[in-house]
Order: structure tokens, then sequence, then C-alpha cells
């Protein structure tokens, strides 16, 4: 089986986090999102991989490589210009086999039902949604697809399209056929409405999948996927820290005397821990990265190199690479009224659905001693701030900061 996984994207709507990566990956659980669709599809047979890239696809390649080290054969397509997913999949075409997984790199089916899709073809994927007007739905007749119909306020189901697929080389030829689409760009799914009028396409239902859309969907893809991890110490604990539940640390990490910590939570390697931290459920921290004494974190996502400073808390939030938390730092995360917080995607204020959330931060961000920072901030990378700052709503590094 070979699989096409689409990882050329930015990732826009994930900013500030994609400035300096692409989206499929940023850290999840302990890995590259990529990688978790990668080893999924495996598990459902594909030993021949071939990764669409493009922005940032440096970093997919250096990543990866040839796929040796997940005993997978890896190949690369490039996408020059971003012009929609079907562009995305036609740039595979040389590399494509006459039967292939298709796979966005964003979206995590759960294993059975990508077996299922594998042990069918051609198919699509769907999953029922509460809200089908964030995505675009199919129509069915009898389990096979009549149509997809893109966003609309009125969808006709809410069978939403879950971007995984099991084609043929026929789908290439309704690719170049289709126009370019009211975006300007190259739609998969024109090119399956194109292809459900030709042959029979079933509709496989997922039954979970994980989808990374705006930066706090790590947080949710965190709470999944560390429900599954088994505690594995290669680090140091010294005496007098107390460990509870699934823990996992890496090589070269030091847990200090005083550090409580509840799991399930992931240490990367060469990271200092303590003395006397709280560190709270599903918290995930990468690699080099300094947690001071009587700092409590609680389900985060903490990248490569930062270093949170003591007497802070740090709470619902993605923390960037290389970032710098001056002492007396708090990400607060809840309102006082109890709603949903608002944030930011694409510089336009959303509902975030959580009613705990923190701060989305870039990397390179540094605050000042004592900074309040208002849930469902946005600080962009690179910004650094003053003492006693208090910063909230989007944070851009023009901006200057305030007492």
């Amino acid at each position: 089986m070979q699989a096409i996984i689409l990882a050329a994207g930015e990732g826009s709507r994930m900013r500030p986090l994609t400035a300096r990566r692409p989206k499929v990956m940023l850290p999840v659980a302990g890995r590259p999102f990529l990688e978790h669709i990668i080893l999924r599809a495996r598990t459902a047979g594909a030993d021949r991989i071939v990764l669409v890239v493009g922005y940032c696809g440096e970093a997919v390649r250096s990543y990866f490589g040839d796929g040796r080290r997940l005993d997978l054969q890896i190949d690369y397509a490039v996408q020059d210009k971003q012009l929609g997913t079907g562009h995305a999949l036609l740039a595979a075409q040389d590399l494509a086999e006459s039967s292939f997984l298709v796979l966005n790199g964003d979206v995590l089916p759960d294993e059975p039902s990508l077996l299922a899709l594998a042990s069918r073809g051609p198919a699509v994927s769907a999953i029922q949604v509460a809200d089908p007007r964030r995505y675009g739905v199919f129509v069915g007749d009898g389990g096979r697809l009549k149509s997809v119909v893109e966003k609309s306020e009125s969808p006709p189901s809410n069978l939403a399209n879950a971007g995984i697929y099991h084609f043929g080389t026929s789908i290439f030829d309704a690719l170049r056929a289709i126009p370019l689409s009211e975006r300007g760009e190259y739609e998969l799914t024109d090119a399956l409405n194109l292809l459900a009028g030709r042959e029979s396409i079933a509709i496989v239902e997922l039954s979970r999948w994980m989808e990374i859309g705006r930066p706090w969907d790590i947080l949710a893809a965190n709470e999944i996927l560390l429900k599954d991890q088994v505690g594995q110490i290669l680090g140091k604990v010294e005496s007098g820290a107390t460990l509870k539940g699934d823990v996992s640390l890496g090589r070269g990490s030091i847990i200090r005397s005083g550090a409580y910590i509840e799991g399930p939570v992931l240490i990367g390697e060469d990271c200092d821990i303590g003395p006397n931290c709280f560190i709270r459920p599903t918290t995930c921290i990468a690699d080099r990265v300094r947690i001071g004494n009587a700092v409590e974190v609680k389900n985060s996502a903490i990248m490569n190199d930062s270093k949170i400073g003591h007497l802070s808390y740090v709470g619902d939030s993605v923390i960037g690479e290389g970032c710098n938390f001056g002492a007396g730092t708090v990400c607060s995360n809840l309102r006082h009224d109890g709603k949903s917080i608002k944030s930011y995607v694409k510089g336009e204020r959303v509902d975030s659905g959580r009613r705990k959330l923190g701060v989305m931060m870039g990397d390179h961000v540094m605050t000042g001693i004592n900074t309040s920072i208002y849930p469902g901030t946005v600080i962009e990378p690179g910004f650094q701030g003053l003492p006693a700052a208090v910063l909230k709503k989007l944070v851009s590094v023009s901006q200057p900061a305030k007492k």
C-alpha cells in the first residue's frame, strides 16, 4: 500500500506557531503531528509514503529523511505554489502507484477506520459533526458518494469530509479537468464531484478523528494521545520528587527534589525541572526546557529551549520555541463569568469553544517579571515585554509593551 500525505501548507490559521515551521511539524505528544499520521498509515498497511511538501519543506525532509528510521520508504513531491489541495495531489502524480491512500497533513484518523478505508476503493472518509457549517459535507446514496457540498449555512448532511481518501489514478484525470475555484485554487472536492459522476465511490465513516486547525487544537490532541502513553524514565529523578501516573522523562533530563508531577506528562531530553514545581496532567514539555522553582504548569505544550522562570503559572497554553518567562509571569486561563474564551485566528476574534484557554505564544517571546497575560491572548514571535506588563488580545512585535 502507498500513502500520499499532503503536507505542503503553511497553516495560516495556526499562526503564530507556524511562522517558522509548517503546521505538520508542530509537536503533539512528543513528536511532529505528521509523524503520528505516518505511523497510522503504516498501521493501515502503507510501507511506501509520498510527502507533498512546500512551505518550510526542508524541515520535513531533514526530520524524516528517506524513512528508514520508521521502517518505511519515503519519497518527496514539491508543491511549488500553494494552489489548493487538488494542486498538491497533482504534484505527486509521477510518484503515484495504481492505488493509494491520500491523507491531509492536519487530520489524524482512528486506526480501525483507516484500515477499513484502505481495504476499499475508491472511497472517501466522513465524520459526523455537530456543526457541519464549518466543513464540506458529503451527500450519499446507499453508502455511495453523490456529491460534496462545500461550507454552507444550510448543509444537506452532517457527514463532514474528513480529508482522507482511497483513490486510483482516475483522480488525476478529474483534477486536470477542473477549473480554478473562486478562491483561485484547484479544489480536490471539485474533482471528487466530477469523479462521483463517473464511478462508484464508497463513503467510510470514521469512528474518531483529530484535526489540527487552530492553535488550541494542540491541547486537545495532547489530551487524547497522552492517554495511551506508558511512562518511561530515562533521565534522573532526585530524592524527594513525586511522580504519579504515567510520566515519561527523556535522556539527560533531571527532575529535582520537591517537584510534584501528575501524569500523563511527557518531558523531553536535557530538561531541568524544579525544584519545588507542580506539573499537572496532559502537559507536554519538549527538549532543553527549564521549569524553575515554584512554577505550576497545567495541560500545556512547551516547545524546545523555552525557560519558565520561577514563581510563574502556565495553564492551558501553547508556548513556542526559545521563549523566556520573567519571574512571576502568569498565563491566566479562565474567565470570571465561566464563559468560553475568545482568541484570534488570522487576526480575527473567534470563540475557541474552550472554557479554559491560556496564551498562544510564538517563538522567542520574552516576558518581563510579574507579567500578567489574559486568557486567549495571542503573542507574535519575537515580542519582548516590560516588567509588570499586562498582555491581552493580539500582541504584535511592533506593539509597545505596557505596564
